[in-house]
């Protein structure tokens, strides 16, 4: 598969970009000239509000150096165990030498074994938690040399470093034996994906009340290691994020109410709160999503209009679509963000402020999730301009931080923008879009990014991720997660040829 609209290397400079802005009817801001610190946004210091659940509402936060993120990451490269290993310390070395001054999350690690989305994700429990904490320590002592070498900026204070507490749910594969899925409601468009064909996968509401003092549990330990927040994530279709659509869900946490739907998440946090005083709690959210998608064959009608087979179209679906939390239900091609904006607003009362803003899954909506020029392996071609998606992206997070202006917002889907990611990033921080900027899959290929930036050194353009996917069609095939086509490291592993084979055979049987 391949994309089918204009490359943004191809674009002649940051006009170049406003003017395919402008064409696809997308109102996103570019800066012409990156400025570097002290003069650029990006480089500004940021004073978080206390985000301590049931914690002083006025009192003072911790102060990041700068405005980038690193996003949380969901490794391959654990040990069965859920221990880190040789690679994935390499990647949170990475982490630490990048100069951004936020490292959310740093990797998503599962509460406990059943939640694993992949039998090589991270685990906290009382045999990995030292081995977790280690991690934090060599990130930052990453952090520290290069802020001593130059190679980054030096920062007021470490960076804030957390952890991301999560169960897959639906998507958890704990083992190579395949999918083993624990659903919020039954989801009559994706049960099929994973293999649900009755109810005994569903979660009772007193299996849900053990896993609320498993995330307790877990937020213990990490506060016991050093981490100095944790992020309960809501996000991607996971288990958390799906009970936000969970409106056809009997007992107590579901309904067609949000406050039934958020119980659970105001459970966890009360149980955070109680086990581990003073911990700062953060959310990164799925503001909205899609209705699931697949490949177009040659019969859809999408497809008979003269447009490729491949490319990503809705599955059939009811209307009103009451299945996705952040759509408009009569017309579930459009979000509607009012039940987000509740949330956070919800969230924030009860001490919460800090978020991290995503959308979709990368699931059955991967191009609203991190839109992307090329799709993975068992994916489908973008449907419209990546573009459009991260402007998509970019205007939910403006949004929420408009509404709930006393919330810090992180924002998510920089990586398609590539040369032009600082440009755009330093005017939305400039414009009071949102507090931040996160990077995802850039932060594999090129980690030094926001250091390269705030120091005016020229962008390494060949480190730039061109969002190929080969770090997600990697893992999904069963090798290690890592950016093959960029990370020299990566290229040298024998997975890098395996890798390879796999897309030739994908592009031979495209063309047949």
């Amino acid at each position: 598969m391949s994309a089918r609209f204009p490359r943004v290397a191809s674009l002649r400079g940051a006009a170049g970009l406003r003017a395919r802005l402008e064409e696809l009817g997308c109102p996103l801001p570019c800066d012409d000239e990156i400025l570097s610190a002290p003069d650029s946004p990006l480089a500004d210091a940021l004073r978080l509000p206390p985000s301590v659940p049931g914690g002083p509402r006025e009192a003072g936060g911790p102060r990041v150096g700068n405005r980038w993120v690193i996003q949380p990451m969901e490794g391959w490269d654990g040990t069965h165990q859920g221990l880190p290993t040789e690679l994935t310390r390499r990647r949170w070395r990475r982490f630490g030498r990048s100069g951004a001054g936020w490292i959310w999350g740093g990797e998503a690690v599962a509460v406990r074994a059943d939640g694993r989305a992949n039998p090589h994700q991270l685990l906290i429990s009382e045999d990995t938690a030292a081995a977790l904490g280690a991690l934090r320590r060599e990130l930052l002592e990453a952090a520290r040399v290069a802020a001593e070498s130059g190679d980054a900026p030096a920062l007021e204070r470490p960076p804030l470093v957390g952890l991301q507490l999560t169960h897959s749910g639906r998507w958890s594969r704990p083992t190579e034996a395949g999918p083993a899925p624990r659903i919020a409601f039954r989801h009559p468009l994706l049960d099929p994906r994973v293999g649900v064909a009755d109810d005994t996968t569903l979660w009772r509401d007193r299996e849900l009340e053990e896993l609320v003092r498993d995330y307790a549990r877990a937020a213990a330990l990490a506060q016991a290691e050093g981490f100095d927040f944790v992020d309960l994530k809501h996000c991607h279709g996971y288990l958390l994020h799906e009970f936000l659509a969970a409106r056809h869900r009997p007992g107590r946490f579901g309904g067609p109410r949000l406050e039934d739907r958020t119980r659970f998440c105001f459970e966890i946090l009360d149980a955070v709160r109680d086990a581990a005083p003073g911990l700062a709690v953060g959310v990164r959210l799925s503001a909205f999503d899609r209705v699931p998608h697949r490949p177009a064959t040659a019969g859809d009608a999408e497809a008979k209009s003269g447009r490729r087979p491949g490319r990503g179209v809705p599955e059939s679906h009811p209307r009103p679509y009451e299945l996705g939390f952040g759509i408009d239900q009569e017309a579930p091609e459009r979000s509607d963000l009012r039940e987000a904006i509740a949330l956070v607003r919800a969230l924030v009362e009860a001490g919460v402020r800090w978020f991290n803003v995503s959308a979709g899954s990368p699931y059955y909506v991967p191009h609203i999730q991190r839109p992307a020029a090329f799709p993975p392996s068992d994916g489908y071609e973008p449907p419209e301009d990546p573009l459009v998606g991260v402007t998509r992206l970019l205007q939910a997070a403006r949004t929420l931080k408009r509404e709930v202006p006393e919330a810090t917002i992180v924002s998510t889907g920089w990586s398609y923008l590539q040369e032009y990611l600082p440009h755009t990033a330093q005017a939305c921080v400039r414009e009071g879009w949102f507090d931040a900027v996160g990077l995802g899959r850039m932060a594999l290929s090129y980690p030094h990014l926001p250091a390269d930036v705030m120091a005016g050194r020229p962008l390494e353009r060949r480190l730039l991720c061109r969002t190929f996917s080969d770090c997600t069609t990697a893992p999904r095939n069963g090798m290690v997660s890592g950016c093959y086509p960029l990370d020299d490291f990566y290229k040298r592993r024998p997975e890098h040829e395996t890798l390879e084979r796999l897309k030739r055979s994908a592009a031979e049987g495209e063309t047949r």
